[in-house]
């Protein structure tokens, strides 16, 4: 096992252990915060100030005054047309969010190689670093979610067919025991073995999208259950962390809307954009980084990664 000095960055340069991944997930962010938390930021602040604006803009053309139960007036045409578009917003400002943390992740992938030998991106390196490969990004995000969304779709029209060609309960029954946990435990192996790694590989080496599925399949090749259980508490600790930050903004927000009901619905759409700012500040850089670090922390137990990054830090091994 390599020394103490072998750690010119936020890591050891050795095969990483939890603790030595998520120790090293925050010094990252501490070493580098404008580059991590300051893209993520950055991206929710710039998507969901549109909602925003949308929302202030019909609050104060045709005003939206939610009635004693909480709902707008049905019998107000322009109401009604006010709130689909603020509503409308809402939704688009939420899928630009997440086109936005696509490239912080691709950013953070390149923050973490760099961490790595002690060296710092600024914010304009690492967006610029992710040029050449941000469509490619964009590209491999979309392929693997078509490719569940086709996973999930097939399994539900089984489910229509054996409902449909059944006439009692029980076949229904049977598959349903059968089939649910594997289901269950196919999307989890596709999750760990298909979607985990691709994204770092794609931003690090000279790959296209298939190659970098096939390149992070690969890497993840007897290492499932120790990447099922970092990702799992990743996911467990992002979500509650995310959580806590944003709770008390909406809960701020409800309480406005109660006392000030002709601003509701722009109320609502403050406190959505705060909290996802608020949110994604954390969650996104974190879990960018963990990822990362699982990427480095493979090539390092399989190709030797750490002789390369001591060579790339000026340390010679031995």
């Amino acid at each position: 096992m390599l020394g103490a000095a072998h750690k010119p960055g936020a890591m050891p340069l050795r095969p990483l252990g939890l603790g030595d991944i998520y120790d090293a997930a925050f010094r990252i962010i501490r070493f580098n915060p404008k580059a991590t938390v300051g893209s993520a930021v950055l991206v929710s602040s710039v998507t969901m100030f549109i909602p925003v604006v949308v929302s202030a803009i019909a609050t104060f053309t045709v005003g939206m005054t939610l009635d004693e139960t909480g709902g707008l007036d049905p019998a107000n045409d322009s109401e009604m047309v006010g709130s689909v578009v603020s509503f409308g917003s809402l939704f688009g400002g939420a899928i630009l969010l997440q086109i936005g943390l696509i490239f912080v992740t691709g950013m953070i992938a390149h923050v973490t190689n760099a961490a790595a030998i002690g060296r710092r991106l600024s914010l304009g390196e690492a967006w610029a670093a992710t040029r050449g490969k941000r469509w490619k990004l964009l590209g491999l995000t979309a392929v693997i979610n078509i490719a569940s969304a086709i996973l999930l779709g097939v399994y539900v029209g089984l489910w229509f067919l054996v409902v449909a060609s059944t006439g009692s309960a029980a076949p229904v029954v049977v598959w349903g025991i059968v089939t649910v946990p594997a289901f269950i435990a196919g999307m989890i192996w596709f999750w760990v073995r298909i979607y985990f790694l691709p994204a770092p590989v794609l931003m690090l080496e000279p790959v296209g999208v298939f190659d970098a599925i096939r390149r992070g399949y690969r890497l993840t090749h007897r290492q499932f259950w120790r990447i099922l259980g970092i990702g799992l508490l990743t996911l467990l600790i992002t979500t509650v962390a995310g959580g806590l930050l944003s709770t008390p903004v909406s809960l701020i927000g409800q309480l406005a809307s109660l006392a000030f009901p002709d601003f509701a619905v722009l109320g609502l759409a403050i406190t959505q954009a705060v909290s996802s700012v608020i949110s994604s500040a954390f969650v996104a850089p974190f879990a960018s980084a963990v990822t990362s670090l699982l990427y480095i922390d493979q090539r390092m137990r399989k190709e030797a990664f750490d002789v390369e990054l001591m060579t790339r830090a000026g340390i010679t091994a031995s």
